[in-house]
């Protein structure tokens, strides 16, 4: 308890020799008199026109701050982090002035994420208007401002500006060249002259511009965080009448964006404001419109051929094949009757993914091919079921030449199911892929009527099924086919590799699906794995014991649970930090704790991309769990005098900050630098150890350390 005291009034004496110190991180820079103030890495000043303006007219005045090399402010969306300068005015009486406007910005990228903000000197305009009975002199403006100035580190600074315009009958037509800058380079409407057309599927965001010229440079800038992913790369195809911009959508939501809302910012400094609805498009005339949908079905039909060869296909398409060796000795007219049961199954199943998108556009959502690997649980059980088709395949097991037959007695009473559910299966299997050529003809369709997606869907269909079709209805081709043998086995064992190579890929899918929504996909991965487990256990007694009742039933239950699995929430295994406090440093110092104090912000870029990329690192998470420090995160997204305090006992004024506190005798602190690796703070953390082990007190007896 002594020893707590001693320690309590060794914190009140530094906290009242700071206590100035503390005051001056409060107080504003400036007296609200006329002129520039010098803050911290930036200068700020009021400047006007012509420092006049006429009773009831209209002039402009700016906020101007004039940047250190290398520092910047924000955009009033500021990306991934920051905040813009905030200005609160107070004027005479008949004065009045508008909010406050931005010019276009640019982008700012720091690791893995992006903000959008100004460097060098940034100019942020107001119009001024006063009423007609404004007496005439000196007008006194003033304004509280404040903002957020970044480099490696995020410093918030305030100041009190003043400005004085002189109230004459005649004012000056004179303008300032930087207000007439700023001014220039603020988004406006979209001009008619100007066209811009925007689609999207689930991962990308596509601008078409036609300004009439050829544009060499476009940038995007969202006003929302769910349009685009900020640091995305931002790809530009120049085209004779304009350009077009493609980028990544935002991981936050599945469904695509009824409209785009933001700034686009082309060649020569011309930026636009959007609000442009997704997936309009131009209208054409009739005979226009007719080639485009006669292009569309051709590109259509032929990139559903090629999708046969696509690894999702080719082993359906293949197994196909092998069954028709298989019955070679059946008639002529059987053969073709499987093969137009084999396209009525694709073509059923094509006309159904039709409908669904239909409904869900008449819901007034939207979604584009391969829709349904939105759904995590759509996922597992494709992932499922082709991991369980591959095990098949690979000779675990036997379901026979194809997946959907139901045994021996379901081929000779009703093959012609079989072949039914295997174009089932092809068409399932084939809307994770997009072949050559369908991209555009799918991307058409999907933004055309209902009957132009109709027709353009059953094109691809029909080119989907025309190999099996074509080989089955084609009596030469098939004798052509090589005589069954044993290197049938061998190839079939062959086709469960692209078919593992699927899974791999769909595991991928959904750690993208989980991530999206947790910020964290390793352990929906993991359990997505022990449930592919699971399905290999019931695959293997499957093999051990074939044709037995008991063991379809043990199948049943694995598969159940291998499906059931990677969809029960798991929390998340994080470390656990407490909001920073005084109190709660010394509770951690009292008991003899390690503490790892993490100074942030929201606002902060280099925080983000510290704690993303550092502190959840699983080695230095493992580390500070093994030393059992105590986590203590001061969150500084609002101003709090006691985080500032203990950042100015530190030696610093701004975040990103990390502090090493060891030893409960005395506050032993190890500051880190502002952009960490995994090396920096592991090598603190230990010598920290070493430090406080070479420091601590003799224990006296009952296992208490001396104060």
């Amino acid at each position: 308890m002594q020893s707590f005291h001693h320690r309590l009034l060794l914190l009140l004496s530094v906290l009242i020799a700071l206590a100035p110190f503390c005051q001056a991180q409060l107080r504003e820079s400036g007296t609200g008199a006329p002129g520039p103030v010098k803050a911290q890495h930036l200068t700020a000043e009021l400047i006007s026109d012509a420092g006049t303006i006429a009773p009831g007219g209209r002039s402009r005045v700016a906020l101007a701050l004039t940047l250190e090399p290398g520092w910047h402010v924000y955009w009033v969306y500021a990306g991934d982090s920051g905040e813009p300068p905030q200005v609160q005015w107070s004027v005479p009486s008949g004065f009045s002035i508008g909010p406050m406007q931005y010019p276009a910005p640019s982008r700012l990228p720091l690791g893995p994420l992006m903000d959008y903000g100004y460097e060098g000197t940034a100019v942020f305009p107001f119009n001024v208007s006063t009423s007609p009975q404004a007496p005439l002199g000196n007008a006194d403006l003033k304004a509280h401002v404040r903002w957020l100035v970044c480099r490696e580190v995020c410093v918030p600074g305030k100041a009190y500006l003043g400005l004085n315009l002189n109230v004459i009958p005649q004012a000056s037509s004179e303008t300032n060249k930087l207000i007439d800058a700023a001014v220039g380079a603020e988004p406006v409407k979209v001009p008619t002259a100007v066209k811009i057309g925007v689609t999207a599927t689930r991962d990308t965001l596509m601008l078409n511009v036609v300004t009439g010229k050829k544009e060499i440079s476009a940038e995007y800038y969202p006003l929302d965080d769910d349009s685009i992913r900020n640091a995305a790369d931002q790809k530009i195809e120049p085209i004779a009448d304009g350009i077009r911009l493609v980028t990544e959508r935002a991981d936050i939501s599945d469904m695509l964006p009824k409209e785009l809302k933001g700034v686009l910012k082309l060649s020569d400094g011309r930026s636009y404001m959007l609000d442009v609805p997704v997936g309009s498009a131009t209208a054409h005339s009739g005979a226009g419109d007719e080639r485009g949908l006669l292009l569309a079905v051709v590109l259509a039909f032929a990139g559903g051929i090629i999708l046969n060869l696509m690894p999702c296909v080719f082993p359906v398409l293949f197994l196909k094949a092998l069954a028709l060796v298989g019955r070679a000795g059946e008639s002529r007219t059987r053969q073709r009757a499987h093969g137009m049961a084999y396209t009525a199954g694709i073509l059923c199943s094509f006309w159904l993914i039709v409908g669904a998108l239909l409904t869900l556009r008449a819901l007034g959502k939207q979604a584009g091919w391969g829709f349904q690997l939105q759904s995590p649980g759509f996922v597992v059980a494709m992932t499922c079921l082709l991991f369980f088709m591959a095990l098949s395949l690979a000779g675990m097991f036997d379901l026979g030449l194809t997946w959907t037959s139901a045994g021996d007695d379901l081929a000779r009473k009703g093959g012609y199911f079989g072949s039914f559910f295997t174009g089932v299966l092809a068409t399932v299997v084939a809307t994770p892929c997009t072949a050559p050529l369908m991209g555009a003809a799918i991307g058409f369709a999907l933004s055309q009527n209902a009957l132009v997606t109709f027709a353009v869907f059953t094109s691809l269909a029909f080119g989907l099924a025309l190999p099996y079709f074509a080989l089955t209805f084609v009596p030469g081709w098939a004798s052509k086919l090589p005589r069954p043998g044993r290197w049938m086995e061998t190839l079939k064992q062959f086709t469960s590799v692209p078919l593992f190579l699927t899974v791999v890929w769909l595991i991928w899918i959904y750690g993208r699906l989980s991530g999206s929504t947790t910020g964290d996909s390793t352990d929906h991965v993991a359990r997505l794995l022990v449930g592919l487990l699971i399905l290999a256990i019931g695959g293997w007694i499957l093999g051990r014991w074939p044709a037995r009742r008991w063991g379809y039933i043990a199948v049943a239950v694995t598969a159940a649970a291998a499906l059931a699995f990677p969809l029960v929430t798991a929390q998340p295994d994080r470390l656990r930090w407490s909001p920073f406090s005084n109190a709660a440093l010394e509770e951690a110092q009292s008991q003899g704790k390690p503490v790892f104090v993490d100074f942030t912000a929201a606002w902060c870029l280099s925080c983000q991309v510290n704690e993303k990329a550092v502190l959840q690192d699983r080695v230095v998470e493992q580390e500070l769990l093994r030393r059992h420090y105590v986590l203590l995160r001061a969150d500084w997204t609002r101003y709090d005098p006691e985080i500032t305090s203990e950042l100015s006992r530190v030696g610093r004024s701004g975040v990103p900050t990390y502090v090493i506190i060891s030893g409960p005798w005395e506050r032993a602190t190890h500051v880190l630098p502002e952009l960490l690796t995994r090396g920096v703070v592991l090598d603190a953390i230990r010598q920290a150890g070493i430090q406080q082990n070479s420091q601590m007190p003799a224990p006296l007896p009952g296992g208490k350390t001396g104060s």
